[in-house]
């Protein structure tokens, strides 16, 4: 046994994450750590590899009881965490972040940059990823700089690898390379904890599975003793219907027409939005779709072509701008381009609409308290009021507070990149159901998704990008055969920001 934790607890200021955490784990299997967002998997796990202290509980490592208190005591004793949000640094390149404290130096002191350089491309090239040891880590996609975690965490040599949904941001042929990654650490003795809400990857990737909920161990034991409904029931602690349909609307006036738009990659790019539509945007990773969104949200404005808001020529060159005219956006990353983490969640929900809740230019509290009430209970946002910082909060309800800034704003055109990354099953669900709600009120809903299964159970039909092009247009009762047709996979993803 190499990791053994019995009865865990863990509060933050009177919030108790973690009340009974138990979880075992052995040499040379893939360990499944389940449960809704807010279960406390990630609590759990940072105290393994030393990011928090426990408050009670047991921890034996090597059948020795421990307890670390930084990360670099846990790294020592053979344990590696990739993390689901980057904890890389942006201003160094590849090479230095993968061997980041590990540094070999000259007898002079100086880094040695090209042995740290090289030793790191053996360690991509030994897994097969598309990554340049020189690059910066600040111009990597989400995926590029997950595989930058990946192989920081096993240069480290470590006897169990903690991987927390290490496959939310990559495309199918890099999942597929992280699998064959995480077999062959299993070959090698290697321990592996697997956090995923991908429910189509446990078969295909797990041993045993453990499932939290509410703080608490509910379930543990092996993987293939478990119906796909009884893991979700245990999960969520109630019966759900894990396959979401939505009863489509009759659709209404056209709300959004692009026409021949070009910018970078983007080519001749054209498609209409009506309102009471939720419209797919398939492709796979560095088709273009993310790079769609940001012109139509004013980020990266057309360099040629037209968009048109509810019949009215739209040139949005900022944010400011697009939000003004009607569009809102919940981007990809939203810890990174959704939210201010470390304000209130009552800020984050007013932020776009602050002249809503002044008075004569100063911010009215009450009013502010108010507004954010009324959409933390709309949208079933889990929290202890609005008060509470959104960086404290699951990243469904993190989610959550990104769609109820723009649906306190009146937005009538939504563009939803990558919505269910990162959140639980249950969220999944409450978020599809805010989808169709907006779509009934008469909204135009544009869903980007590298889910294909979510994309046939959610939208009316479905655009296919690839290469800055669309390749054709869906209904939504199509095949993912026939999506794949169009976006016509020929080689694993880039992983420059650039490139995308």
């Amino acid at each position: 046994m190499l990791l053994s934790l019995q009865g865990i607890q863990k509060s933050f200021g009177g919030v108790r994450a973690l009340r009974n955490g138990s979880l075992e784990v052995r040499a040379g299997e893939v360990h499944l750590l389940m449960g809704e967002n807010g279960a406390g998997k990630s609590t759990l796990m940072k105290i393994v590899a030393g990011l928090q202290a426990r408050d009670g509980g047991e921890m034996l490592w090597r059948g020795q009881p421990v307890s670390f208190t930084r990360p670099s005591e846990a790294s020592a004793n053979g344990i590696a965490m990739v993390h689901q949000e980057s904890l890389l640094a942006p201003h160094l390149t590849v090479a230095e972040n993968i061997f980041l404290g590990r540094e070999t130096t000259s007898r002079a002191g100086w880094v040695e940059r090209r042995s740290l350089t090289e030793k790191a491309r053996r360690v991509i090239n030994e897994h097969g990823f598309r990554l340049d040891p020189e690059w910066r880590v600040g111009r990597l996609s989400p995926a590029g700089k997950q595989l930058v975690e990946i192989c920081r965490a096993v240069a480290q040599g470590s006897s169990l690898l903690i991987f927390d949904e290490p496959t939310s941001s990559l495309s199918e042929s890099e999942t597929k390379e992280v699998f064959r990654l995480v077999r062959q650490l299993c070959e090698r003795q290697i321990g592996v904890i697997y956090i995923t809400h991908r429910l189509e990857e446990l078969r295909a990737i797990g041993d045993r599975v453990t499932v939290l909920r509410d703080g608490a161990t509910v379930h543990s034991g092996d993987l293939k003793d478990l119906t796909r409904d009884e893991l979700i029931h245990h999960m969520v602690g109630r019966e759900i219907d894990s396959i979401y349909r939505r009863e489509p609307v009759p659709p209404g006036e056209t709300l959004l027409k692009v026409t021949n738009v070009f910018r970078g990659m983007l080519r001749n790019v054209s498609f209409e939005l009506r309102a009471g539509e939720i419209v797919g945007l398939a492709g796979l990773m560095g088709a273009g779709r993310t790079e769609l969104c940001r012109v139509l949200f004013g980020v990266d404005p057309p360099e040629q072509g037209t968009v048109e808001i509810a019949g009215k020529l739209v040139t949005a060159k900022t944010p400011r701008e697009a939000v003004s005219a009607g569009i809102a956006l919940i981007p990809e990353d939203r810890q990174l381009d959704g939210l201010a983490l470390k304000l209130p969640i009552a800020f984050n929900v007013t932020m776009p609409d602050l002249g809503r809740v002044c008075r004569a230019g100063v911010l009215n509290k009450k009013a502010e308290t108010d507004l954010a009430e009324e959409y933390r209970q709309l949208l079933r946002i889990k929290c202890n009021n609005t008060a509470q910082l959104a960086g404290r909060l699951s990243g469904g309800n993190q989610q959550k507070i990104v769609i109820a800034k723009w649906v306190a704003r009146g937005a009538r055109v939504f563009l939803f990149d990558e919505p269910t990354r990162g959140i639980d099953i249950g969220a999944k669900q409450e978020v599809f159901e805010q989808m169709d709600r907006l779509a009934r009120q008469g909204a135009a809903v544009l869903m980007v998704s590298s889910e294909l299964p979510e994309l046939l159970q959610v939208t009316d039909r479905i655009l296919v990008m690839r290469n800055g092009r669309l390749t054709g247009e869906l209904p939504g009762s199509t095949t993912q055969e026939e999506i794949m047709r169009l976006a016509a996979p020929e080689s694993a993803a880039p992983v420059l920001e650039e490139q995308l």
